[in-house]
């Protein structure tokens, strides 16, 4: 059977600090030659009207296979629909049946800052404590959450080109993080 779960449902059940652990535990496996990451792959939609792209992956630790599927309509930008639409579908590894199909726009924001958290703890001084952040949306949202698990932090620094939402950012994620 397979399940599919919503954006909202990704949020609740994607942990932050439990996906920086798979994703140590996959970089780990990629680096030992135990899983493929292939080049994503694109087309260009006629008249310019966007991107469709594929993202093949499969994993030795933990044992995964799975194919991340995405369009990018930049005129949707500013709308009802955000520019990117997506999903993750996940294969049993024994069988190839579909096992689950998630929204991609989640689990997107929540898998990047993972690595983003891993690679800092990993890279990172050990003193270092402010976060600057480039960008005030989704990504910034869930890189704060990231940041915060790899490093203890005094100190968080936010640039958005639009005040507004650099001052709504702070405002809402300030009251979440005590930061």
């Amino acid at each position: 059977m397979t399940r599919i779960l919503t954006q909202a449902e990704v949020r609740a059940l994607l942990d932050m600090e439990a996906c920086m652990g798979l994703m140590e535990r996959v970089l780990r496996a990629l680096a030992r030659g135990e899983g493929l990451n292939p080049l994503r792959w694109g087309v260009r939609l006629p008249e310019g009207l966007g991107i469709l792209g594929m993202m093949p992956g499969m994993a030795a630790d933990p044992e995964a296979l799975g194919l991340k599927v995405v369009t990018v309509f930049p005129h949707n930008h500013g709308g009802e629909w955000d520019a990117h639409q997506g999903v993750v579908v996940l294969f049993d590894t024994g069988n190839g049946v579909p096992a689950a199909i998630l929204d991609a726009s989640e689990v997107t924001a929540i898998r990047t800052a993972a690595v983003s958290g891993v690679a800092t703890r990993a890279l990172a001084r050990d003193d270092a404590r402010v976060l600057a952040l480039l960008g005030s949306g989704v990504q910034a949202r869930t890189h704060l959450q990231a940041m915060a698990l790899a490093r203890p932090l005094d100190e968080v620094r936010v640039y958005s080109p639009t005040p507004a939402h650099r001052e709504a950012f702070a405002e809402r994620e300030g009251a979440r993080s005590g930061l």
